[in-house]
């Protein structure tokens, strides 16, 4: 799609990493961008420092695992700026690692509802209101390279992501079965460097049953590629329309090697981070 100055963003976990950088890009483009985010000092940092750069931006404070917060999102942005051109679901938490049978109910229901009910509450919200307007517009679902591959320890993360893929890729078909001026992408970045590791911190329960993020990751999320790269890779896909947005080139080798494995018919060989 063609981004003018004046179209309207709508960003998901916006107070921080990932979400404040697409945010800060958008802005940069002359959007008028709604944050939103759990983290309400996170949300007002981020708010007061792009105003203060002159963007104009709209804070909104939610949760995104909770239908009736995102639909009051969506009722706010389109009562305040009567359009969303760009919708982010990009909200997202990890868990730590662990075999798949002691992660624990409380982790998995926590995990599903922000990482993929977040996004099916945004896709539900937004996109029938987007398709009203006529209007060109993009919606663009934070998945992960996790969400094309898999590994041992990380069952509810990998879940969560595997299945905002499969629903990017069902959302993309049906929008051009219907001949929409709405395009999806899905982005799956590897490791960035945000507080993914830190992300219990807004657990409802943040003492309840945390396993320990691995120390392996951690190490490389810190030493990963930055939220603005990562941003620049999806405003660029925006607008080109572009669905796949597969921002570490150095991951590309483990899917080709997971596909293969499929239809040669092996069975999965497990890949640990060290």
């Amino acid at each position: 799609m063609e981004i003018v100055p004046g179209n309207v963003a709508v960003v998901t976990g916006a107070g921080s990493g990932i979400g404040r950088a697409m945010a800060q890009r958008f802005a940069a483009a002359k959007m008028r961008v709604v944050l939103a985010d759990i983290e309400e000092f996170a949300l007002e940092s981020t708010a007061r420092q792009m105003k203060e750069s002159g963007a104009t931006v709209l804070p909104f404070l939610l949760d995104v695992s909770r239908s009736s917060d995102v639909e009051h999102l969506a009722t706010t942005a389109y009562s305040e700026y009567g359009a969303v051109h760009v919708l982010c679901n990009n909200a997202g938490v990890a868990g730590g690692g662990a075999p798949t049978w002691e992660h624990s109910l409380d982790n998995w229901q926590w995990i599903l509802g922000v990482n993929l009910w977040g996004v099916i509450h945004g896709v539900n919200a937004f996109v029938p209101r987007m398709l009203a307007s006529g209007e060109e517009g993009h919606v663009v679902n934070t998945a992960s390279a996790a969400g094309l591959r898999t590994g041992p320890f990380l069952a509810t993360y990998h879940a969560s992501k595997h299945a905002v893929v499969a629903l990017s890729e069902s959302l993309h078909f049906d929008l051009l079965l219907a001949h929409a001026k709405v395009h999806a992408s899905v982005l799956c970045p590897a490791f960035v460097k945000t507080r993914i590791a830190e992300s219990s911190r807004n657990k409802p329960d943040p003492a309840a049953n945390n396993p320990e993020y691995p120390e392996a990751m951690r190490a490389k999320v810190e030493s990963g590629m930055t939220p603005e790269e990562i941003a620049e890779h999806v405003f660029d896909a925006v607008s080109r329309n572009q669905f796949w947005i597969l921002t570490h080139a150095d991951f590309d080798g483990l899917i080709r090697a997971r596909c293969e494995g499929m239809l040669k018919r092996e069975n999965p060989v497990p890949y640990v981070w060290s």
